[in-house]
């Protein structure tokens, strides 16, 4: 099919050329992305990029519960749970008191914190890595493009 072109089963489709389809440019940009910073947290800190992500929300906000870091990191209640375990296996988060009749407030140990202050360094650096293509104009446009569609979850 060349590009542009409509499928020959369906003229009345229009036409949709993938790689101008802002969700999956978005898409494959993030999961590249995700990738590369993936590998460095698992390789140094022995940590995927949902349980970071948790560590980072945590590190930020003191004290939630499942329910925020669901809201604030955009991910679903299964991976935050599994990272919520996979955390409090590793001693790196507790829970404190209860917010309610069904949910804890989590919040960093001082494992936690120590392994946080060791990876925020190392992330600055891999963002910048990232980053460094383009100029300080660029990456301002770029956040406040990516604010503008949503791409900043509930803060």
């Amino acid at each position: 099919m060349t590009a542009g072109r409509v499928a020959p089963w369906d003229a009345e489709v229009p036409g949709l050329r993938l790689d101008d389809f802002l969700p999956y440019r978005l898409s494959v940009a993030a999961n590249r992305v995700s990738e590369r910073i993936a590998g460095a947290y698992r390789a140094r800190f022995g940590l995927k990029i949902p349980e970071w992500r948790v560590l980072a929300v945590l590190a930020e906000e003191a004290e939630t519960t499942q329910a925020r870091l669901v809201a604030r990191t955009a991910m679903d209640r299964m991976t935050i749970s599994r990272a919520v375990a996979a955390l409090r296996t590793r001693g790196l988060i507790v829970l404190g008191p209860a917010a309610d009749r069904r949910t804890r407030r989590l919040s960093l140990s001082a494992e936690g914190q120590r392994l946080y202050a060791e990876v925020v360094p190392a992330a600055l650096a891999l963002e910048a890595e990232v980053l460094a293509g383009l100029t300080a104009a660029e990456r301002a446009q770029l956040m406040a493009l990516l604010a503008r569609l949503g791409g900043c979850p509930e803060s």
